[in-house]
């Protein structure tokens, strides 16, 4: 759009005094357009031009969803870490992140292809194509006499540096030059009257495809039955729609239909309506010479015109109708920007009203780009900045929700952990006591099985005798026979030991450990909770064999060192009666000369022990001569000291007492040699056993009442040590559930910090929707 030339300036006197437009309205037209040079009047239309309002609104609205396009990115993500375990975020909240994200990728989407679109309508030949060429300031459309334009033909601005056309549904680039075959009425290709033809010319060749406009010729609405097609492929997101009328004849009920069926479809439209070919009326030779002639029929197109937007359409107020007729000329202006720009030559002779009918289009282009820059803001952005700001609320309380469920479960958390230090420590403390308390009961136990092991072991020592003596097995003296009885007596007396300890100490054992195991149990289970307290009551405390102490009685090694005697022995024998009247010393003096080898020739010299006195009527002196006869005898085992013995009896008491003590002596003797049989010597053989036996069953006596004693230790100690194992157990799993309550505290925290902030995002970004409505919007409306 280029500025008025000198020429211009010089008709100025030739204007028709009827023209219509106010100081005002002329001056803003000169003001926008007075630049001779064309990118100096782009660059100063850059900054002046409404259209800007809207560009600038595009890319404000484009930078805001920007953001919410990452933050809902972020917050999907946020939200998609927080399902995972499902407390704080459910699984239709995810959902519903994603159809958030969708959401706005689809308004990115859709902000980045609006535009302002204007949309161009009328009868055939009415000059559609030639506004629209107007407009560019180049003859872009093709024009002509008829039916000229055979699709819709949509241009918009492109980066490139050359034109070229795509066919709807072909995104193949095709020559411009070609647009006269596509889009010719009289083209042999013709394309389907509702088919599409865009035109992307270089925005740096206008200014009004630089600021998002799209204009769309139409083919004449006269000649097509494919009207409601049109509206609803084609004028649904229109923001303006031009009627370009033809100001030789009146507004048609063609025009009017048409446009009735637009604002059944939208609501309240945006329609200009041009009157063109405004110079063809005025250059009639009658509204020459008669100029108020001129100015009636105006005024009846006018009347016309409003009562269609007031009355029929009701689309805008009366007073605001006025300015939305213009009586124009876009041929002429087609041809003066074509001047201007250096396509063609200047027009020499200027037709009368000239420079109105320039003035006049310039002022519906201004009113035009105001109209159509605060209508596309606010249907365009409008809707998006209320579902963004929808969204952000919508964002704000989610994140308020899971911020107030995070601070709950971390309430919680901090509770549970304070309830589990608490029971943790007092666990502990019960713990240190019951172990005391059970160690000083397994003590005492211990030190009472040991005395009552001990008293059984002695009382049945006593009773082994009797023990002996029911062993009935056959008795043989033969060394073969008698070393099985041995060992089958060793057996016997062993069962028979450990069967009578059993039967005394069973009971007392096992009421001692089953009473303390109880009290153990009962003091460690209620430092378990309910399901570790099952599963010890399950698994771990019932015993698969009942308790028995082994009381560890081996008569076989313990009386492996018994040598019986029952060889026979005359109890009057000498050796019996010196042992019985010399006692200990003469045993002494006996052992003596049975294990020491005297040398010979060298005297023994026994001395007899002064507490030892002689029998009666026999001297000191002879005692003591026969007592070393006696041991000389004994030691030598030989007749002769027999009969030196004999002779000093003889000397000493006389023949008769001799004679009469022989034969008793002899009686005596064949008696007891008589009655040494087997059955003598069993009992012989027992009454050596048991005196064995009971010595050495005495010498470990306190180590069988140790040995039984640590058995019970060691049983009451060993469940004491799986109880205390599950109460470990219990502590451990305790402390990690402190730390895990503590660390998930801590989550929650970091959750509810990040919710917030996140809530902050989204506030913020309602706050600048608001900003946008406020600054764009409202102003728009108003």
């Amino acid at each position: 759009m280029c500025a008025m030339s000198s020429a211009v300036s010089a008709s100025a006197s030739m204007l028709n005094g009827a023209a219509t437009l106010s100081n005002s309205k002329t001056n803003a037209a000169k003001n926008k357009y007075t630049l001779s040079d064309p990118s100096s009047a782009l660059a100063a239309s850059n900054s002046t031009s409404p259209l800007q309002i809207f560009v600038r609104a595009k890319k404000k609205i484009n930078d805001i969803f920007q953001e919410i396009e990452e933050y809902v990115v972020e917050t999907g993500n946020f939200i998609a870490a927080l399902s995972k375990d499902g407390v704080l975020v459910t699984e239709k909240e995810v959902v519903t992140m994603d159809g958030y994200f969708n959401k706005v990728s689809g308004i990115k989407e859709v902000l980045a292809r609006d535009h302002m679109k204007v949309a161009f309508f009328g009868r055939t030949s009415n000059g559609k194509s030639s506004v629209i060429n107007a407009m560019l300031g180049d003859k872009i459309l093709p024009s002509g006499i008829g039916h000229t334009t055979n699709c819709f033909l949509q241009v918009e601005g492109d980066e490139s540096n050359e034109p070229f056309l795509t066919t709807e549904g072909n995104a193949e680039r095709q020559s411009v030059s070609g647009i006269g075959q596509l889009a010719h009425a009289l083209c042999n290709n013709r394309l389907g009257d509702s088919s599409l033809v865009t035109i992307h010319w270089p925005k740096t060749r206008c200014q009004l495809l630089r600021d998002d406009v799209v204009l769309v010729d139409s083919p004449g609405i006269d000649v097509s039955e494919s009207l409601d097609e049109w509206i609803d492929k084609h004028c649904l997101d229109a923001d303006v729609f031009v009627l370009v009328s033809n100001a030789e004849s009146t507004l048609m009920n063609t025009e009017k239909n048409f446009f009735h069926k637009v604002s059944q479809r939208l609501s309240k439209p945006n329609i200009f309506i041009l009157q063109n070919r405004w110079d063809v009326a005025a250059s009639e030779p009658e509204y020459l010479t008669e100029p108020a002639r001129l100015n009636e029929v105006r005024q009846q197109h006018m009347e016309r015109a409003v009562g269609f937007l007031c009355e029929e359409l009701k689309v805008v107020a009366p007073q605001e109708a006025e300015q939305r007729v213009f009586f124009v000329s876009a041929k002429e202006v087609l041809q003066q920007r074509l001047a201007d720009s250096g396509h063609q030559a200047q027009v020499t002779a200027l037709p009368e009203g000239f420079s109105s009918r320039i003035f006049e289009f310039k002022d519906f282009e201004r009113r035009f780009e105001e109209c159509i820059s605060k209508t596309a803001v606010v249907t365009k952005f409008d809707q998006h900045a209320q579902r963004g700001r929808a969204i952000a609320n919508e964002l704000q309380e989610l994140l308020l929700h899971i911020q107030q469920s995070a601070g709950q479960e971390r309430e919680q958390k901090l509770q549970q952990q304070r309830t589990l230090k608490q029971r943790l420590h007092q666990v502990t403390q019960q713990l240190d006591t019951a172990t005391h308390v059970i160690k000083d009961n397994i003590q005492r136990i211990v030190h009472d099985i040991d005395r009552k092991v001990s008293a059984a072991l002695n009382e049945e020592i006593r009773h082994l005798s009797a023990l002996v003596e029911e062993f009935n097995e056959p008795f043989r003296a033969d060394p073969l026979v008698l070393n099985v009885y041995k060992k089958t007596l060793h057996s016997h007396v062993g069962a028979g030991l450990g069967c009578n300890l059993r039967a005394k100490l069973s009971d007392v054992v096992s009421s001692n450990i089953e009473s303390s195991q109880k009290d153990m149990t009962a003091r460690i289970l209620t430092l378990l909770n309910e399901e570790q307290r099952k599963l010890a009551e399950t698994f771990l405390l019932p015993r698969r064999e009942p308790f028995e102490v082994f009381y560890g009685l081996d008569c076989a090694n313990l009386c492996q060192d018994f040598h019986e005697d029952i060889e026979f022995k005359f109890s009057l024998g000498v050796v019996s009666l010196v042992k019985s009247f010399m006692g200990r010393a003469a045993c002494r003096i006996l052992n003596v000369s049975q294990t020491e080898n005297v040398p010979r020739g060298s005297g023994l010299t026994p001395q007899t022990p002064s507490n030892e006195l002689p029998p009666l009527g026999v001297s000191q002196s002879d005692w003591s001569l026969i007592s070393r006869m006696a041991v000389s005898t004994v030691g030598s085992q030989g007749s002769m000291g027999l009969v030196l013995l004999l002779g000093m009896l003889f000397k000493t008491v006389g023949w008769r007492v001799v004679g009469f003590t022989l034969t008793v002596y002899g009686g005596l003797y064949a008696y007891e040699r008589l009655t040494w049989t087997t059955k003598a010597q069993e009992r012989a053989f027992k009454r050596q056993y048991v005196q064995h036996a009971t010595a050495n069953l005495h010498r470990i006596v306190d180590v069988t009442s140790n040995n039984c004693s640590f058995q019970v230790q060691q049983e009451l100690f060993g469940m004491m040590a799986r109880l205390s194992r599950l109460v470990d157990e219990s502590l451990v799993t305790m402390k990690r559930e402190v730390r895990t309550a503590e660390q998930l505290a801590k989550q929650l925290e970091e959750t509810a910090s990040a919710a917030k902030t996140l809530r902050n995002k989204a506030h913020y970004l309602d706050r600048e929707l608001g900003v946008f409505q406020e600054t764009y919007l409202h102003t728009a409306r108003h």
